[in-house]
């Protein structure tokens, strides 16, 4: 505890500094004594901090249009930072907040209060005094210009900013009529992606499986999709380590769709833009100059938005959606979303060559119309809250009393939006917009313009990384599963453990930090949607979404849409509850809504208290019945089948449609009870068989995990005509085949001088040294993986890297082995399909 005050007391003014800015906490300091205020709509939630003194009296002025003061204070004596104290009485920290509603107005008067919370005239003795560090002396002068920058005074970086949103030769996007498109359907340019995309792989497809070009018909290529889980930079890291192993085994051109969540979400935009070049060798190289340093270290972070060319670069997406949208509310996912966009989309060997374009997400299709790329899934949720009653709730935390309320409360639930280049989309909804529309306002169907008679610029990725990596904005619920383990040994847990389980309702209804804002597209448009749409989703201008791993850590969801028809599905999980959450199994309820057919039963990891050996007895009754099954089917093929020629030839039981004499089923299949638990590489394989009997369908069987003499079941399975999608899942584990990294801490920042325009990258001291030999990277224990650590050294993030590259190693062979089957698959059901058409148009001349 001693250590973590000692901390606290030399970190405070960066947590001043970049909290307070953010609009979303203020840490308020005066004689020492921190005090905490949040922001957000309950303004009555204060916290005093105390060093074991008496706490520092507060007074606030609620920023709503009544101006009611809390606690009644005297309005003569509400002064802003900086007047001086000598007018103030002893012991009082006094602030009065902005009344106006506006969204600009809010965040540039907050700014205004962090320049003056820091204003002190003793600025070098309380430096001295709390041990702060030498960078702190700039904040008055940095946040000064950056105050007068975002005036939107006539010459003012801002008014330049919003200036340049009205130029149609710079955003031709505002001049574009866009109208809400409802309908499930896959739109227009998606579809003519997929056949560009097919052509395009039909060639990698021959070389990954070594077949002949000329051979490969483009209806047979399998649809392949991939996608790996949020985790921050943890999964940013791995998830581009295990990128580039499918690159290297040429996996990655033949893969028609992407998806991530979160930390998935930067490696793709870094992936589609001019610093990545669509090499993930040069991301990784990127990566590796810009994680070394915290992305909130104060000293880069304000002289990127305070000097040219970063400022503008940085800033516009957050000056344009406050200017176009008043009603949006700012907080600290917008902040974060700055903060990840300076330290991520900012160049390093060359940080003057910015490229604006990389700031808009419908850019990324000249990366893709030709097909020479997979099309990337961005997603996010929003929270549907049903309200419980019409009782606002008070302060004083009721949800963890004893009492239980007497009206049962409706569940609440997660809606998926995806952000393509194409299309920004709702499932839940049924509808969607142009992507380079996000940022305009919406009414009946239609766009809504502003003032100028232009609509607002896309919506910026700087605002969209923040909401695609916004975990914080997680429920109570989250927030005390996260704290659960480490509370177990406390005196008393039981008892608080107890009654928090049974307040778990209440709990996933509270969001400490305010999910994002952005405009709701579907505003009025009431009764044109399917019934399954929420009520309050007609009643409010702005959409409310945060990290999609609030829902699920796997982005698979818009995977399965209906229309994208994939055949298999390659998951690389780097989540931190890897073994714990059985994110998969999550995936079949939403199957089973939808009515998605092929979805692999009972996939993931193993129910917390399985046997092995029960586990593989029903594995091994699944494939009997499966078996039996496929006899029959075999028994009545026809005795006939086309050959390439067209020739009508006799064959034994093997028309186009039944599984090849070289993989039949195997007359021995066996199965090893212990080897039920999840390797490097699992595989499991669906039905699109329909169920016959009410009784729940026994779980899909897992492929491949058997020695090769016993598991050529696994290609029998994968040929027969019923088969569905195949799951290949990657879960990031402990491998004692991927290279050791020495232990050690990342290189403490250096603040840079006064005089520097762009920050250095040669600012960090050498890291110190490493205690104990190198070994292997332990997802599960190694502190550096937390989701939570925003700072990577170059070692580590090779270390993580080769670790990715290794359990896909495991599996390499398998995937292929997977390719292989379906595209064998396809092709024969193509080949029965053309055989009984030419035979019917015999039959009709006979």
């Amino acid at each position: 505890m001693g250590t973590a005050r000692a901390l606290y007391a030399r970190w405070r003014p960066l947590t001043c500094s970049v909290l307070l800015g953010a609009g979303a906490s203020y840490y308020l300091l005066s004689n020492s004594r921190p005090t905490r205020c949040d922001s957000g709509r309950n303004t009555s939630a204060w916290e005093k901090v105390s060093d074991g003194a008496n706490d520092v009296p507060f007074e606030l002025k609620k920023p709503w249009k009544d101006s009611a003061a809390v606690n009644s204070p005297n309005p003569s004596q509400l002064r802003p930072f900086g007047a001086g104290p000598a007018t103030n009485p002893p012991g009082k920290l006094q602030i009065e907040l902005p009344t106006s509603q506006s969204a600009w107005d809010a965040f540039t008067s907050r700014i205004g209060v962090v320049k003056d919370s820091v204003a002190f005239p003793d600025w070098s003795e309380l430096i001295s005094q709390y041990i702060a560090p030498a960078w702190a002396a700039l904040l008055p002068e940095t946040l000064q210009t950056l105050q007068r920058e975002l005036s939107m005074a006539e010459g003012s970086l801002a008014d330049e900013i919003w200036k340049e949103a009205h130029d149609a030769e710079l955003n031709p996007e505002i001049t574009w009529e866009a109208q809400v498109r409802i309908g499930g359907d896959l739109c227009s340019e998606e579809q003519q992606f997929q056949d560009k995309r097919r052509q395009a792989t039909v060639k990698a497809l021959a070389s990954y499986l070594g077949l002949d070009e000329g051979e490969i018909h483009p209806d047979d290529v399998p649809v392949i999709a991939m996608c790996s889980s949020g985790g921050g930079l943890r999964a940013l890291v791995a998830g581009a380590g295990s990128y580039l192993a499918t690159k290297k085994a040429g996996l990655w051109d033949c893969v028609m769709y992407t998806a991530g969540v979160s930390g998935t979400c930067w490696l793709q935009t870094l992936y589609n833009s001019s610093l990545g070049g669509r090499d993930f060798a040069k991301v990784l190289d990127h990566l590796k100059t810009r994680l070394g340093i915290h992305i909130a270290f104060p000293p880069e972070v304000l002289s990127q938005l305070t000097n040219a060319p970063t400022n503008k670069y940085l800033l516009r997406g957050l000056v344009e959606k406050l200017k176009a949208n008043p009603e949006s509310d700012f907080g600290l996912v917008d902040i974060y979303g700055l903060l990840l966009t300076a330290r991520l989309l900012v160049p390093s060997r060359k940080p003057l060559d910015l490229q604006d374009r990389d700031l808009k997400l419908s850019n990324q299709r000249h990366f893709i119309d030709n097909g020479s790329d997979p099309l990337p899934i961005y997603t996010a949720v929003r929270h549907e809250i049903p309200p419980e009653d019409d009782v606002v709730p008070d302060s004083s935390m009721e949800i963890i009393s004893e009492g239980q309320r007497s009206e049962a409360k409706q569940e609440t639930w997660f809606e998926w939006f995806e952000f393509t280049p194409y299309e920004m989309f709702c499932e839940e909804f049924s509808a969607g917009i142009p992507m380079w529309a996000s940022g305009r306002k919406f009414s009946e169907g239609k766009t809504v313009t502003n003032s100028r008679d232009y609509a607002a610029p896309e919506l910026r990725i700087s605002v969209l990384m923040g909401i695609w990596g916004s975990a914080f904005c997680a429920t109570l619920a989250h927030y005390y599963k996260e704290i659960r383990p480490v509370l177990r040994g406390l005196a008393g847990f039981g008892g608080i453990d107890s009654i928090l389980e049974g307040k778990s309702d209440d709990l996933i209804r509270v969001h400490p930090f305010d999910p994002a804002s952005i405009p709701n597209y579907v505003l009025g448009l009431k009764g044109r949607l399917p019934e399954t749409c929420p009520e309050s989703v007609f009643n409010t201008p702005e959409l409310r979404l945060m990290d999609a791993g609030m829902s699920n850590n796997l982005p698979i969801y818009p995977l399965l849409r209906p229309g994208r028809n994939v055949d298999m599905i390659v998951v690389f999980d780097a989540s931190a509850d890897v073994k714990e959450e059985n994110w998969l199994s999550v995936v079949e309820g939403y199957a089973r809504q939808r009515g998605i057919k092929g979805w692999p039963i009972g996939s993931g990891w193993p129910k917390p208290g399985a046997k092995p050996a029960e586990t593989a007895r029903t594995i091994e009754e699944e494939a009997r019945s499966t078996r039996e099954v496929s006899d029959k089917k075999l028994s009545a093929a026809k005795e006939q089948s086309p050959e390439p020629n067209g020739e009508i030839v006799k064959k034994d039981l093997e028309s186009p449609g039944s599984v090849p004499s070289e993989v039949q089923e195997p007359t021995k299949s066996s199965a090893d009870p212990e080897a039920t638990d999840l390797t490097y590489c699992n595989v499991w394989l669906g039905t699109t068989q329909e169920q016959t009997s009410a009784e729940e369908p026994p779980p899909s069987k897992r492929l491949f995990h058997l020695p090769s003499q016993d598991d050529t079941e696994s290609e029998f399975r994968l040929m027969n005509p019923n088969a569905g999608i195949a799951v290949v899942y990657f879960p990031l584990l402990k491998n004692p085949n991927a290279p050791s990294v020495k232990p050690g801490l990342p290189p403490t920042p250096a603040a840079p001088s006064s005089s520097s325009t762009v920050p250095s990258e040669n600012t960090t001291d050498s890291p110190p040294e490493s205690s104990g030999p190198p070994e292997p990277i332990d997802p599960a224990n190694d502190d550096f993986m937390s989701t939570w650590n925003f700072v990577y050294t170059a070692d580590q993030v090779d270390g993580v890297v080769g670790l990715a590259q290794a359990n896909f190693a495991e599996g390499e062979d398998q995937v292929k082995r997977v390719v292989r089957g379906i595209y064998e698959r396809k092709k024969r059901a193509r080949l029965q399909k053309t055989w009984e058409g030419d035979k019917e148009g015999l039959n009709l001349f006979s």
